[in-house]
């Protein structure tokens, strides 16, 4: 039996940041001048981004921190707090995040039970610990103390997909394996002033976030929201290099997200689907024919921003309907790196997307049997993507 992926769960922090407002805090730093202004008022307003989380309560306007260490609500100053400090948070917060996501995941799998968990793979790049965060879970959620443990670390927004994969060839190579896959990324802890487009960008988008999932070949119940996970495939892209980065500073994590990133990954997203699609010779003759939109029914591509769902809508002639779980996600949570596809899986499979006024389309529910592809970029350029299917 095929890998299944049950137990779809995401968890966000309690505060929420308001765009406009984050937007008018930026701008209204000291030492930014007249074109970082216009570029944070750009970057901001079409972001496609309403609302986000963050574990910083201090970030809202509300906080007034006694002590602050990113943002003087007084003086309305963003601070510049040491990549160590921002990692202590890290670790306090996303720590709590993990056990919430993982706890959340095996409640959400009917006929599963902490003890019966043999695998452990925890994903993010916006912190570091050891013992790290698969160690806290195998403690904290009653795992069985042998329970092997993987953590992907540092790869940037694309990681829940090998994640998956990873998971899905443990339970091929041992059919009782049951493997815990969770997905925490805390972005706003790296967050900052600055006139450098790349990190004006940055801060419009990224956010807080955490997913977790079940993947085992235990056939889930009826009912059950659940995918069956068919393929996976990763291409890196012949340019872009240096074009999507994530480096350590002194003061936090520095994101590169160039205004190339959505015109390269426009030139070679159907480069990037034909490994994967050509899994199945329908599918291959779906993409060859520019029919993909009609072979796979949704489409989880992960927001990376309002401009690359755009590109990918057009080059692969998606409906508003296809993109609304990801536009969705991207609207109310913004980019929480690689645990976001995890939330747009969550909503198609849910059904989820609720209307939105001014007759923005919706996506209709997923039915049993029909095809998910999923899609996450990343630095390199690289594109990881997943075929699956809704179980039932």
């Amino acid at each position: 039996m095929r890998a299944t992926l049950r137990g779809l769960s995401t968890v966000v922090p309690a505060t929420v940041l308001v765009q406009p407002e984050v937007r008018d805090v930026f701008a209204a730093q000291p030492g930014l001048n007249r074109l970082g202004q216009r570029i944070v008022g750009t970057s901001f307003d079409v972001s496609g981004i309403e609302t986000r989380h963050t574990v910083l309560a201090e970030l809202t306007r509300a906080a007034q921190a006694d002590d602050p260490v990113f943002y003087d609500a007084a003086s309305g100053e963003l601070l510049l707090p040491g990549t160590k400090a921002r990692n202590e948070l890290y670790i306090e917060h996303a720590t709590r995040l993990y056990l919430e996501a993982g706890a959340a995941a095996i409640a959400a799998t009917p006929g599963l039970d902490a003890a019966d968990v043999t695998h452990v793979i925890t994903v993010s790049c916006t912190g570091f610990y050891a013992p790290g965060p698969d160690y806290v879970l195998a403690r904290d959620l009653g795992l069985d103390p042998g329970v092997q443990r993987y953590h992907l670390g540092f790869m940037g927004c694309y990681a829940a997909i090998p994640a998956l994969r990873l998971a899905s060839q443990l339970c091929e190579a041992d059919p009782d394996a049951v493997v815990l896959v969770v997905s925490v990324e805390l972005c706003t802890l790296h967050l900052r002033a600055s006139n450098d487009p790349d990190t004006i960008v940055a801060s419009s988008l990224f956010a807080d976030g955490a997913g977790a999932a079940i993947v085992s070949t235990r056939e889930p119940g009826p009912g059950e929201p659940a995918y069956l996970l068919d393929g996976f495939a990763t291409r890196i892209t012949p340019v872009g290099e240096g074009d999507m980065a994530w480096k350590i500073g002194d003061h936090g994590f520095e994101m590169v997200l160039s205004t190339a990133v959505p015109a390269i990954i426009d030139a070679h997203i159907t480069g990037a689907l034909e490994p994967l699609f050509a899994q199945e010779d329908g599918l291959a003759a779906a993409l060859a024919a520019d029919a993909s939109s009609e072979a796979v029914e949704h489409w989880a591509i992960h927001p990376g921003g309002r401009s690359i769902l755009d590109k990918v809508e057009a080059r692969l002639a998606l409906s508003e309907a296809q993109l609304a779980p990801a536009r969705g996600i991207l609207r109310e949570y913004g980019n929480m790196s690689s645990a976001t596809v995890l939330f747009v899986l969550q909503r198609i499979l849910d059904g989820a997307d609720a209307a939105r006024p001014g007759g923005e389309a919706t996506a209709r529910p997923a039915m049993p049997g029909e095809r998910v592809a999923a899609m996450a970029f990343g630095p390199g350029l690289t594109v990881e993507s997943a075929l699956l299917t809704v179980a039932g």
